[in-house]
């Protein structure tokens, strides 16, 4: 064992010079050992610090980033701080997995142990594996500044030439030294991480630091030992958790997410299709190509099956809007729109987005007199209009709170669904109310109104009132809201109006702004007609019919009764209620019914109260959790907290700072597999919105997101997502990848993530290491960035960054040939 500065030994002889020796090499083996018993064992509260390469040396020095995060917690169990070295296995059955991982990741793992008894001694090499296929990649934002993204083979439509990015990085370690990336204003512009044919120093240097003490720069980090004394430290660092140890063990404890006292929803509908049988995946050199469909860049494999649609016996009820996905998930990618952009920054991109990013006008030439949409040049304007409000959202927002107090826009009423959004300006004003509204409308021939909604930063879903039930679960929304929404209500005993009465909540308002409501033409009147007699015998009070002036408009609100008196009173079972065994939370590929569900009045069950008022929902465990086991095995409301717990962690200490991602362009985020919300929660002071999808193969939480008010919908990840591809900046997949790949095919999957992200877009895996391996191959092998790769006792942590490139070669889907 060297000696550091510290041991020197001044030539003095002694009479005990020997024994002197002796001992010292006694205690110097002594500490060695502990040292190495130290770094090979798994020990609860153990500390380590993670650097992660942001890229090769500049003109001004080599920087890495070091990970400053408690928070890259795993939802699988308790995994320890710290990256395994060369050569070391950290868990015997992953060993090969875990050298894959090793070899190939875009990152810098270092691991720090410092003994308490020593202050200033020896220091842990750092490892540095870099990636020689880098190349830079410049994205353009909404105010024409340019900023330097990581791509694999960045705006490049071959396989080939990519560049060669070797460096040798030096790292210098010292008892108090610290490393920190500086990122630069937008994205780090030294973001090329490479892997292979490094050459690395380490140097020991007493208190010698690499950059500023506590310096945090855009999108950067905050050093570990920030606020901290180096001097009389006695060695001990501040601890950088990746997978802290401790109570979060039994929370986030994967098999018990099959608690058997939650259903899932898949079991609930009865509606689950048999599982794809799974396939292996290349590892290295998957043989992409693009997608050759009538649809372009617009595809959407479950919208977009013409094979199935042209065998449709009717499109009367709208079949050919609904879903029809292909038999084999499609494994190609989607071809990106000629002079594609970076997205225009929220919120700037409510009221203008890039032309050629959705390069639709007939929108425009359609309804432009009602301000929906303008053609400005290169962009396309959303003066904040629609055809119920030409003078503005906001406007008629107000207007609809003043014809009834109660509305309380953020406070009582916080998440709302709007049927025929249009372009959802609406939803997009409502955030200045604290309002979230899941906008939805079909694909139809209003061509892309959903796409615009979605460039724009506003929520939306493409789906449509047909034959089926919405994929929410029941009595979530305290709002309905349709403006002109051209559905007829009141035809076939009601059936569409009696699917908004399963998804309100009850004592939640349905405000319908339509022409029956204020007009006097023949067709008018007799909708109304047919309107009031429904709602009466729906037990719907009528509480208020108000005229805005300004528009010429005028609205009217229903309330949903909260008991079963007026249902038991009807003299007519007209329309009928559900059999005591449909249960209103079934909703994928439920077909609908012409029937109301009693409202829950036993005071221990959802529904039965009003929740929280905003923003104290948010936070509050929900009254009817308290009868309830948590889905990782807690009893309900300890559950909820310590989930919430566990996400402000994760979030604050390790997202937001710990992966280079510049939150600030960041607007449009889907956690691919919430249980409780607390991914979204954690966010809520971002200027974000995030949809949170729960798996039909999941336990149901979905009820427990939309009582704390935040929203989503279920979905089968075998399929395709209602939405247009290129509409979300990050997607956040928490061991959801390992699930479904023993279900259907991992490829079909990555290229679904592919065709959902954005250019420049994020993907923020947490899955076992097999799984991490895979799917940071399948990244690599569509020329992905790498961004941040972490592994730990066969667990694993993957941040990986989409960019422009797109295979020459095409593949022809016939499904999808009009």
């Amino acid at each position: 064992m060297a000696m550091g500065k510290y041991s020197r030994v001044d030539g003095r002889k002694s009479s005990n010079y020997c024994s002197t020796i002796s001992m010292v090499a006694f205690v110097a083996l002594c500490l060695v050992g502990v040292w190495m018993f130290m770094s090979s064992s798994v020990v609860p509260g153990q500390s380590s610090n993670v650097a992660v390469s942001q890229g090769s040396a500049t003109s001004q020095g080599k920087q890495s980033m070091v990970e400053n995060s408690k928070g890259f917690e795993d939802s699988s169990g308790d995994l320890q701080e710290g990256s395994s070295k060369d050569g070391e296995s950290t868990e015997n059955s992953n060993t090969d997995n875990q050298s894959d991982l090793q070899d190939d990741s875009k990152v810098t793992e270092t691991q720090t142990e410092t003994d308490s008894n020593q202050a200033g001694e020896e220091n842990q090499g750092e490892k540095s594996q870099e990636d020689p296929k880098t190349t830079s990649q410049t994205f353009e934002d909404g105010d024409g500044k340019k900023e330097d993204e990581n791509s694999g083979e960045a705006g490049s439509n071959s396989d080939s030439g990519e560049k060669e990015n070797r460096s040798g990085e030096k790292s210098e370690s010292d008892e108090g030294e610290k490393t920190t990336a500086d990122e630069g204003s937008s994205e780090n512009k030294n973001d090329s991480e490479t892997d292979g044919g490094s050459g690395e120093k380490s140097a020991s240097d007493e208190g010698e630091k690499s950059t500023d003490e506590g310096e945090n720069k855009d999108g950067g980090e905050t050093d570990g030992n920030s606020g901290e004394s180096n001097e009389g430290s006695q060695g001990k660092d501040k601890a950088v958790e990746v997978f802290p140890a401790g109570a979060q063990s039994e929370l986030l404890n994967e098999t018990n997410t099959q608690n058997a006292a939650w259903s899932t929803q898949a079991a609930e509908s009865q509606k689950e299709k048999n599982s794809q049988s799974p396939s292996d995946v290349k590892k290295d050199g998957q043989a992409w190509k693009v997608c050759n469909t009538t649809a372009g860049p617009d595809y959407i494999p479950c919208l977009d099956n013409w094979k199935a649609i042209r065998k449709l016996s009717s499109t009367k009820h709208y079949e050919h809007r609904e879903r029809h996905c292909p038999d084999e998930a499609p494994t190609c990618l989607v071809p990106v729109p000629e002079g594609y952009k970076q997205s225009i920054k929220w919120p700037k991109s409510r009221d203008k987005i890039w032309y050629y990013n959705v390069p639709h006008t007939k929108l425009a030439e359609i309804k432009g007199h009602q301000n929906w949409v303008k053609v400005s040049g290169e962009y396309l304007t959303f003066p904040g209009g629609g055809t119920q409000f030409k003078h503005g959202a906001l406007h008629y927002i107000d207007f609809i709170q003043d014809s009834l107090l109660d509305i309380a826009w953020g406070k009582r009423t916080r998440v709302i669904l709007d049927v025929g959004c249009g372009v959802a300006s609406f939803g997009g004003y409502l955030f200045e109310r604290d309002v979230l509204a899941m906008s939805f409308a079909p694909k139809d021939e209003h061509e892309a109104q959903v796409q615009f909604a979605l460039e724009r930063g506003i929520p939306a879903t493409l789906a449509v009132m047909g034959t089926k039930r919405l994929p929410f679960p029941g009595y979530v929304f305290d709002v309905v809201h349709c403006a002109r929404c051209r559905v007829p209500w009141h035809i076939e005993g009601g059936k569409l109006l009696l699917e908004l009465n399963r998804v309100l909540r009850p004592g939640g308002y349905f405000v319908w702004s339509a022409t029956p409501v204020y007009q006097k033409l023949e067709e008018d009147v007799g909708i109304w007609k047919e309107m009031t007699k429904l709602t009466k015998a729906m037990c719907w009070e009528l509480v208020v019919i108000k005229k805005d002036k300004l528009n010429g408009v005028g609205a009217a609100i229903y309330r949903k009764p909260t008991s079963n008196e007026c249902y038991n009173q009807r003299t007519k079972n007209e329309p009928p209620l559900c059999k005591e065994s449909d249960d209103p939370n079934a909703a994928w590929n439920v077909p609908l019914e012409a029937c109301m569900h009693k409202v829950p009045e036993d005071e221990s069950l959802r529904g039965s109260n009003w929740p929280e008022q905003w923003p104290k929902r948010l936070e509050s465990p929900p009254y009817w959790l308290k009868s309830q086991v948590g889905v990782y095995g807690k009893p309900g409301q300890e559950d909820f907290a310590a989930d919430y717990k566990h996400w402000k962690n994760v979030v604050s200490q390790s997202y937001l700072n710990g992966m280079g991602i510049n939150w600030s362009t960041v607007r449009n985020v889907m956690d691919m597999k919430a249980v409780y919300g607390g991914f979204a929660a954690a966010l809520k002071d971002l200027q974000v919105w995030v949809m949170n999808v729960v798996p039909i193969d999941s336990p149901d939480t979905l009820p427990i997101i939309y009582e704390r008010g935040l929203f989503g919908m279920y979905h089968d990840w075998c399929q395709s997502f209602n939405t247009y591809p290129r509409t979300y900046d990050v997607l956040h997949a928490d061991h959801l990848l390992s699930v479904v790949k023993k279900r259907c095919n991992l490829v079909g999957l990555v290229a679904e993530v592919d065709r959902i992200l954005r250019p420049g877009g994020k993907l923020i895996v947490r899955d076992n290491v097999e799984t991490i391996t895979e799917v940071k191959s399948l990244a690599k092998s569509m020329n992905w960035d790498i961004r941040m790769i972490y592994s730990k006792e066969g667990e694993g942590l993957l941040c990986v960054q989409k960019t422009m490139w797109r295979p020459k070669e095409a593949e022809l889907i016939t499904s999808a040939i009009m």
